[in-house]
């Protein structure tokens, strides 16, 4: 049986897309679908009209979980002491450019 409630009372859905250069999945927008397969293949006729893509995923909206902007200090901060994590004091050739 077809779902019958409307389109906006639909469950709202994230859409990532790896693209061809790619090598990870990027967020490329939201939508409302009743279900995942409906979110797939809407999320292939919105995102990927031109074959940019390689991969898709659609998530639950609900199902992610976000760290919250008042927490930024106490969830980023204890990073800056360990400096040995991020090389930036290493110069790099210019042939690498992605690093």
């Amino acid at each position: 049986m077809p779902d019958t409630a409307a389109p906006s009372d639909w469950p709202l859905w994230e859409v990532f897309v790896r693209s061809k250069q790619g090598l990870d999945h990027k967020h490329c927008g939201s939508l409302h679908a009743s279900d995942a397969a409906m979110a797939l293949q809407m999320a292939r006729d919105v995102y990927t009209r031109r074959m940019e893509g390689v991969s898709i995923w659609v998530v639950p909206s609900r199902a992610i979980t976000a760290s919250a902007p008042e927490h930024q200090a106490s969830d980023f901060a204890p990073m800056a002491d360990k400096i040995y994590r991020h090389p930036t004091f290493y110069e790099l050739p210019d042939e690498l450019r992605h690093m």
